[in-house]
């Protein structure tokens, strides 16, 4: 917690929310930080000319409302898409993290860190919803941490423990919260819910340390996965995106193998799989930055809208991925994006 304390030099609060309770609960754990009012959130974040890496080196926070919409459809980039019923939200914009890979930094214009205090509204909108699902026969899936870490975050703002709860009083309700964290410790002694699914993203530790700065190492990853399958928690796998790194085929193997000699395979809900993919205009304008990253600069080819590998080329990959899962797995337990 310190060391995210000493990245806040300034905290910028609009005004409407300032009394809000949550609000004051997360400005009640920086008391160094300095405290500026502003009337919106994007007078700050969406500033021209901001530089986003050099933002992410000392990030400042930014503390505001979030207006409709609250709830988006999932798109095609996640596997549970198929499910008409599937939606994601943003309680917060950015991530402690700063993945190579990842589509944020083509997305923002800012490196800063948004979080949205309006967490009632957030819950009303899922209520609204939940009232006309389009097939009222499959439960409505939310992915609360599509667009960051919030158990990363858990100790500096506690939403995952509030989501957990929301849950429980819902019915035909599924959570799903994303991480790579290695603080299953912050929720540890909740009790588990079938209404959430603890989604850990795992890759190898090559990847890890090469494309995955500031996250955890696998062995870390891993023994959080272990606690919280011990507890009881739902969880879920995603090796994604794979990265088609040299010697990736015996790297990945190799990975798997140590992943599922350490995991109870018994007690997981599902794994998921996909390949390097992005929305092309949030990939080029990384690349406009000159980026210096080697996996914006390999062969892609760009499908309605969305930059990934060749089609022969990533489905050969991910159907040697699937049969080396599959060692371990049945194949209803293993979930694709093709």
């Amino acid at each position: 917690m310190i060391k995210f304390q000493s990245k806040f030099s300034h905290i910028y609060v609009e005004k409407q929310i300032e009394n809000l309770p949550f609000s004051k609960l997360i400005i009640s754990k920086f008391n160094h930080s300095k405290i500026i009012k502003i009337d919106h959130y994007k007078d700050i974040f969406n500033r021209v000319r901001q530089d986003f890496q050099v933002q992410k080196e000392a990030m400042n926070l930014i503390l505001a409302r979030k207006t409709e919409p609250l709830l988006y459809p999932a798109s095609d980039m996640v596997q549970d898409y198929k499910n008409p019923n599937s939606f994601y939200n943003t309680p917060i914009l950015n991530c402690l993290y700063n993945c190579e890979y990842c589509f944020l930094q083509g997305m923002y214009p800012s490196g800063n860190l948004v979080v949205f205090t309006n967490e009632l509204d957030f819950y009303n909108s899922i209520d609204q919803k939940l009232s006309m699902l389009e097939d009222p026969n499959k439960p409505m899936i939310v992915s609360i941490s599509y667009n960051t870490d919030l158990l990363a975050m858990e100790n500096l703002f506690p939403m995952v423990s509030r989501w957990i709860e929301f849950a429980r009083t819902r019915k035909n309700l599924i959570i799903e919260i994303r991480t790579k964290s290695s603080f299953f410790h912050s929720i540890k002694d909740m009790k588990p819910s079938k209404s959430i699914i603890l989604s850990w993203t795992l890759s190898p530790e090559e990847i890890c340390k090469e494309y995955e700065i500031g996250a955890p190492p696998l062995l870390k990853r891993l023994n959080a996965v272990s606690n919280a399958l011990d507890k009881g928690w739902r969880v879920r796998l995603c090796f994604d995106p794979i990265l088609l790194i040299n010697n990736w085929e015996t790297i990945y193997n190799q990975f798997i193998d140590d992943v599922f000699s350490q995991i109870k395979t018994d007690k997981l809900r599902d794994v998921t799989i996909g390949v390097f993919r992005m929305n092309k205009d949030y990939f080029n304008r990384i690349r406009k930055r000159e980026s210096k990253s080697a996996l914006y600069y390999k062969n892609y080819v760009i499908e309605e809208g969305t930059v990934t590998l060749e089609k022969n080329e990533r489905q050969e990959a991910l159907n040697k991925i699937e049969r080396k899962i599959g060692h371990y797995l049945p194949e209803d337990k293993i979930l694709m994006w093709s």
